[in-house]
């Protein structure tokens, strides 16, 4: 009986019942398509399910808990949450070969996040019961929001992010505390981040941290050379699908990404828009296009037109903008600003939750169990002093405790939310680089997860300090 009294049988109990609550129990809980479901669907054999279905009850407003099975590969987005759409279609497939019910993909998805959090849990147990049962509490009351939970049921990449971010954090603390790195875990490890480095094009990059920092396990244990082979190799494949991942990104997803990077971005709102051009190396009669995006009609020159091709798509890289911000940092800390504003949401409240057969107006949003997502939303500072002060803050508890720590193990783990916290200062700045002001909302999720990943882990180490602290007063008589 007490195995299931633990923090982390108590933390799926807990977890698992408001996800059926919130998402297999009562009404259905979605997020709206806004466009981004079609490359999924392409690739994974899914459709629409009413053809016919006005523009206004497919996009933005509604949730849809059926789709259609059709065939695979009409198009290719390299992901890797293609993989679990595929095994949740197949699921879908034996259960109701008519339509695909959304909801299996959601349950895949919770399954995942009960063991990120398993994992997390029994990996940072020290001698308080209290730590462990706060972050139990804590990851249920934080990651099992509605604003994350209600991603679970739609076909957006954001849960493959969220639960492989939690899982990779976790299963690293796992090795870390190890004292000899097996195969299985490492696998597990690796996998998961390689689950979300290749995501999201967006996440590319951040499979080169989670490799660098893998190969400090060599370290752990007798360093037999079975075992280094394994950490050596796993981490080169995880840098070379980062470098793969970023390559292999749809040349029409590149072009988007940087007209909106460049007129939505940088010229939108700029004090000289064709100085910039001229910085940037484009012709002056670009300007015409400043504070337009791609999917927007009526442009003075559309954005699929031939000429774009020579004069901008083939004269321009995300390298170019990086260097136009670094010689220009007044101009990046003004787009990181914006940022700011946007970054304290973790759900877009633009994309409804409900089906329309619910009777619910278009674009109305569920609210059961959003404590935190609300508070976060209405309370927490979405300025960039604050961020940054935070960011600032952990880190540098971080670097202390790397230095106070003896054994490598310890600094691994400290490494390891030193990582965390680079991740998502890399998940703010990517939204401003590479996709301008589009959606910045939407596509500060990642960044979201690191920063409440972060609140948690500075909960818990609080209460163990304060915890330990009162022990040692304790046996002093102090």
């Amino acid at each position: 009986m007490g195995k299931w009294l633990k923090a982390e049988w108590l933390y799926v109990a807990a977890a698992g019942i408001v996800a059926i609550v919130l998402l297999f129990a009562g009404p259905f809980i979605g997020v709206a398509d806004n466009g981004d479901f079609l490359r999924i669907m392409g690739t994974a054999g899914l459709n629409y399910y009413d053809a016919g279905e006005s523009y206004e009850d497919r996009f933005f407003g509604y949730a849809h808990a059926l789709f259609a099975y059709d065939g695979f590969l009409r198009g290719f987005y390299p992901s890797t949450q293609i993989l679990l759409v595929v095994l949740a279609r197949l699921i879908g497939g034996i259960a109701n070969g008519e339509a695909f019910d959304i909801r299996i993909l959601g349950g895949i998805y919770t399954a995942l996040l009960l063991a990120a959090g398993y994992v997390a849990i029994t990996a940072v147990r020290t001698e308080f019961r209290i730590v462990s049962a706060l972050l139990a509490l804590l990851m249920v009351f934080v990651f099992a929001d509605v604003g994350y939970l209600a991603y679970f049921n739609s076909l957006f990449g954001e849960p493959v992010s969220f639960v492989f971010l939690l899982l990779s954090i976790g299963f690293g603390l796992k090795l870390a505390r190890s004292e000899q790195p097996t195969v299985p875990l490492l696998l597990l490890f690796y996998a998961s981040v390689l689950f979300l480095t290749c995501s999201k094009t967006q996440n590319a990059p951040i499979g080169i941290g989670f490799a660098l920092l893998g190969l400090r396990y060599i370290g752990l244990g007798d360093k037999g050379r079975r075992i280094r082979t394994w950490i050596v190799g796993l981490s080169a494949f995880t840098a070379l699908a980062s470098v793969t991942m970023y390559v292999a990104a749809p040349k029409d997803f590149k072009e988007i990404n940087i007209y909106q990077t460049v007129f939505f971005g940088i010229l939108n709102n700029s004090p000289d828009v064709e100085g910039d051009l001229d910085k940037l190396g484009l012709p002056q009669r670009l300007s015409v296009l400043a504070g337009t995006n791609y999917f927007q009609a009526g442009t003075a020159i559309p954005q699929n037109d031939p000429s774009l091709k020579e004069d901008f798509y083939d004269r321009i890289s995300h390298f170019d903008v990086l260097g136009f911000y670094l010689s220009h940092p007044g101009r990046l800390v003004e787009k990181m600003a914006y940022a700011a504003e946007n970054c304290m949401s973790i759900r877009p409240y633009y994309l409804g939750n409900y089906e329309k057969s619910e009777g619910k107006e278009r674009g109305a949003l569920s609210f059961r169990f959003s404590g935190w997502s609300e508070f976060k939303h209405r309370y927490v500072p979405n300025e960039l002093w604050f961020v940054v002060a935070f960011f600032a803050a952990y880190m540098a508890v971080a670097c202390l405790e790397w230095f106070k720590a003896r054994a490598l193990g310890s600094r691994i783990k400290a490494e390891l939310f030193l990582l965390l916290a680079l991740t998502g200062i890399f998940a703010f700045l990517i939204p401003i680089l590479g996709d301008g002001q589009a959606d910045m909302g939407k596509h500060l999720f990642l960044f979201n997860v690191c920063f409440d990943a972060m609140v948690v882990s500075s909960v818990v180490w609080a209460i163990y300090r304060i915890r330990k602290q009162v022990r040692v007063f304790g046996h002093t008589g102090q």
